[in-house]
């Protein structure tokens, strides 16, 4: 059941589309968990994610995927991966063809990535600090864009602005990931992003079908649909856990936790004929 905010809500929220590239996600080696947490960060900040996709280790195809998402007007486009020193990490280059930048070593970030080897080599986990080609690769970048510190690996991530677009460009290594987007982004995040607010609640229904629950839900959804109305069968079985959660989005916290809470009102009212209570769950 879709979120639709308020029309002046939508304009006003950041749209935003995401880019996982590298071979091992779609060879199923490894598992995309980077797309899943920044889905989760960038809602949590207001913002509407509303594309996000898996391609190779190519440069074409990623290329394309960013000529995309600046044709689709998107406000913030993250990539993640393809940052490192070897051949195939390949993004940095691609998003300098698809938006007809040239590279040039960027001294920041050449500095930034000679600290970190520097870092290395006294701990002993590298056998020399030497600026090597390969290492050099990382801290080459689109004229204009501007290197984001890695507080966890070498890699700097990459900020840079084209048109109305933001390209922000981050390891595929989780931990480095996260490390950049907590340490490096807020203060850049808030400027794009700008206001907005998210809350959900989710509760456990006292049913065990979850068929019996949709027509209800469907009812209280048509509603209030600006409020994201789904559930989930957690387990099945004679055991069956059936959640219900229920979101909203859009500029004012007011306004977001009124019609929120008006739809769990509407939808504790449908299900006590029924007999179906709604239990709070708490998040950890």
């Amino acid at each position: 059941m879709p979120l639709v905010p308020d029309i002046s809500e939508v304009k006003a929220m950041k749209r935003v589309e995401i880019i996982a590239v590298g071979n091992e996600l779609l060879i199923g080696d490894v598992l995309d968990t980077n797309t899943n947490w920044l889905c989760r960060r960038l809602t949590m900040m207001g913002a509407f994610v509303r594309r996000a996709v898996l391609v190779r280790d190519e440069e074409e195809a990623i290329a394309a995927e960013v000529r995309g998402a600046l044709e689709r007007g998107t406000d913030l486009l993250v990539t993640s991966g393809g940052l490192g020193p070897t051949e195939d990490d390949r993004t940095v280059v691609a998003i300098a063809k698809a938006v007809n930048r040239p590279l040039q070593l960027n001294e920041q970030a050449l500095r930034m990535v000679a600290q970190r080897y520097r870092e290395l080599y006294l701990q002993g986990f590298v056998d020399s600090p030497d600026i090597t080609p390969a290492r050099r690769k990382m801290a080459v970048l689109p004229v204009g864009a501007a290197p984001l510190f890695n507080p966890v690996g070498t890699a700097p991530g990459v900020w840079l602005k084209v048109g109305e677009t933001v390209i922000l460009c981050l390891p595929g290594v989780p931990a480095e990931l996260k490390g950049i987007f907590e340490h490096s982004l807020p203060p850049l995040l808030k400027q794009v992003l700008g206001k907005g607010y998210y809350a959900e609640r989710t509760f456990e229904a006292t049913c065990r079908d979850e068929s019996v629950l949709a027509p209800v839900l469907k009812e209280v959804a048509s509603k209030h649909p600006q409020v994201y109305l789904k559930s989930k069968a957690r387990v099945f079985g004679k055991e069956v856990r059936i959640t219900i959660l229920l979101a909203s989005t859009g500029n004012e916290k007011e306004v977001v936790e009124r019609r929120l809470q008006a739809a769990i009102d509407d939808l504790i009212v449908a299900l006590d004929p029924m007999g179906i209570v709604l239990v709070p769950i708490v998040s950890s």
